[in-house]
């Protein structure tokens, strides 16, 4: 006997899939619906590299059953912006050339994205503190910490100019 479909909504769109309900969320992402921006680290949920936004917040997508995040919003790297039109914080790591090897881009984004929702003006420790779980292991930390930092002021802007 099959299992009933499950109904995700990813970057804006509903999914229904058949799929195990055990399935980690990163698996289907990836295999699924073809979403190759969360990446399989160390499949443990400690490394960051899967990251993904649940309801605006940062998640980790190879721990999540994918029957955890029916009925819910999931976004991925891919649901924050493109090449023609990147996200505030896409931009602002590529501004400030905070990737080398890629191993924690997907993660330091996605979790810049919902720390500087919650907090748009963070300091330099509440950053690191929001970014500690996310592994690098190229050491581009002072350019992620600026890229954070030149996020936070381009969305403050943002926000300014739209008063």
């Amino acid at each position: 006997m099959s299992n009933p479909p499950l109904s995700l909504t990813v970057n804006g769109e509903r999914h229904s899939l058949d799929v195990p309900g055990d399935a980690p969320l990163l698996m289907v992402l990836r295999n699924d619906l073809q979403l190759n921006g969360p990446k399989y680290g160390c499949g443990l949920g400690q490394c960051g590299a899967c990251s993904v936004l649940v309801d605006g917040k940062c998640a980790r997508a190879c721990v999540i059953p994918v029957r955890g995040v029916a009925g819910r919003h999931v976004t991925t790297l891919e649901g924050l912006g493109n090449v023609q039109s990147p996200h505030i914080v896409q931009q602002a790591f590529i501004e400030e050339q905070a990737a080398q090897c890629g191993y924690c881009l997907n993660g330091m984004i996605m979790a810049t994205v919902a720390l500087l929702k919650a907090n748009p003006r963070p300091t330099d420790t509440e950053i690191r503190d929001a970014l500690a779980h996310n592994l690098c292991r190229c050491g581009t930390h002072i350019e992620i910490l600026q890229a954070v930092h030149r996020a936070a002021r381009r969305l403050a802007e943002s926000k300014e100019a739209q008063r």
